[in-house]
């Protein structure tokens, strides 16, 4: 191992349509000349890890999405019902194609949920858009996946913020991108509505620790006053993301020159490793 290059690794969290943060993070990466061995994603952070992964460039996403309309992700026309996830197998077979995530020119992971076995599955072979579709579907807002005897939903129910992935795979330092850090605000109502949705955000607070305790560095951009069921503000979440990234380069440019240490420090055991 003497001698090797240090692995760095990035792990896009999950946020819904505040991903689009992770676009801004992507373009100061790109201004920095920085690549990165290993990408992994959680929801969101999936599709845009995808595209990274495959070799789009900011712009090329940007000219992607600029033009994205919710009814182009979620179809269903009835409220209150889960959608199809379809949409979102629509736009990566449609760009990138219907290709396996070992095609991609960067080595990849999504994470998804199998709610038979509610054991955690991380996707580093197979096909590209049904770990991207598992990765996505949201309980209640989406629909599950079936695929490959299981039945796929939201990854961020155990790992919204996947960074012990990467390491998993070799990287000795990982950089997350949280595009949810809001997820902790409490409430002072009794309403049950309120109870509730507060309770959910505790627990969501719970799963990011784990994100956070295997990063090395974690870009976190404000993103309390954007829905993350909306595209409103995309303009200004991609440049949150950018700020986010930017103000803490010099520390990421560090990372890029440190010795290798393969280090792991908690990786959950009771994952599903499709690879």
């Amino acid at each position: 191992m003497f001698g090797r290059k240090v692995k760095i690794g990035v792990a896009f969290g999950g946020g819904g349509a505040r991903g689009f943060c992770h676009l801004g993070a992507i373009k100061a990466f790109e201004e920095f000349g920085l690549k990165f061995d290993f990408v992994a994603g959680t929801s969101a952070g999936s599709i845009a890890g995808a595209f990274y992964s495959a070799g789009y460039t900011y712009k090329q996403m940007y000219d992607i999405i600029k033009n994205l309309k919710e009814k182009d992700i979620r179809k269903n026309i009835i409220p209150f019902t889960p959608s199809k996830i379809d949409g979102v197998g629509e736009i990566v077979t449609g760009w990138l194609g219907d290709i396996n995530i070992e095609d991609l020119s960067t080595p990849f992971a999504a994470v998804a949920v199998d709610i038979k076995s509610t054991k955690e599955v991380c996707f580093a072979k197979g096909n590209l858009a049904k770990a991207v579709m598992g990765s996505c579907a949201v309980p209640g807002v989406f629909q599950p996946v079936v695929y490959n005897d299981m039945i796929l939903c939201d990854g961020g129910l155990q790992n919204t913020i996947p960074a012990d992935i990467p390491r998993y795979f070799g990287c000795d330092y990982v950089i997350s991108v949280d595009v949810n850090k809001s997820r902790s605000y409490g409430t002072d109502s009794t309403k049950f509505i309120d109870v509730i949705s507060c309770s959910i955000r505790i627990l969501m607070k719970s799963n990011a620790v784990r994100g956070y305790v295997n990063s090395d560095l974690v870009i976190a951009p404000e993103t309390k006053r954007f829905k993350s069921t909306k595209t409103d503000g995309m303009e200004e979440m991609i440049e949150e993301g950018y700020k986010a990234t930017i103000d803490i380069m010099p520390q990421i440019m560090e990372l890029f020159k440190k010795k290798r240490t393969n280090k792991i420090k908690n990786i959950n055991k009771d994952i599903i490793f499709i690879r």
